[in-house]
């Protein structure tokens, strides 16, 4: 291995690490926001929402997210609407992941009995307080292992960004192979800084988990209200 080549690439490597993981950032935020929006649509089939919510997830889900970046960065330009890499990036990740984050929001809502809202209503909270303070959190917990998938599965699919100009981590190790054809090194400093990036993120995922089911969260008695 040429560690010359390492050294001088580092750099490079660095900074789109920083810029791979700030996108990685605010997509999986926007997914988890949209998640939520559209698992409560679907789950209180609020109507008509609730249809267009259905086909979001379907029309999500059913196509790449290298088709949806083209289309935010080759096909708007066409309708006069211009969006910078980064945008076209974040836009395609939160619609990307916002179908996956709604369905494992929509598992968790399932999982909470109707009993346990009766009873919040029975004690005079709100139907909001009802869905903030008994069902969400307990719906959290039972979809936490999804999310934790999602999230690194969506982590996984900022590799396709350089198809848009963006020059994240993939786009450095294509840029190191095309001058120096050093596919060895490129590859192993490009599996390196995936490596760092999702490793940590699973074993605090993993951590939190034991600690909720330590705290009962989750446990399928406890949801049931018996």
């Amino acid at each position: 291995m040429d560690w010359s080549i390492v050294e001088q690439y580092l750099p490079l490597y660095q900074k789109a690490f920083l810029l791979t993981l700030h996108i990685a950032v605010w997509g999986i935020l926007g997914s988890f926001l949209l998640g939520l929006i559209v698992s409560i649509i679907r789950h209180y089939r609020i109507p008509f929402l609730a249809q267009v919510a259905t086909a979001y997830i379907e029309l999500s889900r059913n196509t790449p997210l290298l088709i949806q970046l083209f289309f935010l960065y080759f096909g708007l330009p066409r309708v006069g609407i211009v969006l910078s890499s980064e945008v076209c990036a974040t836009l395609g990740l939160v619609f990307l992941g916002g179908s996956y984050m709604a369905e494992s929001f929509r598992s968790g809502l399932e999982a909470v009995s109707q009993t346990q809202q009766e009873i919040g209503l029975a004690i005079g909270l709100r139907h909001v307080q009802v869905f903030r303070y008994v069902v969400l959190p307990q719906a959290t917990a039972v979809a936490l292992p999804s999310f934790s998938a999602n999230v690194i599965f969506l982590i996984k699919e900022t590799s396709v960004f350089s198809a848009v100009a963006l020059a994240d981590l993939m786009y450095v190790a294509k840029d190191l192979i095309g001058l120096y054809y050093e596919t060895d090194i490129a590859l192993a400093m490009l599996v390196v800084a995936y490596l760092m990036m999702l490793l940590p993120i699973s074993l605090v995922f993993s951590w939190i988990e034991r600690r909720l089911r330590h705290a009962g969260f989750g446990n399928p008695s406890t949801l049931s209200g018996k």
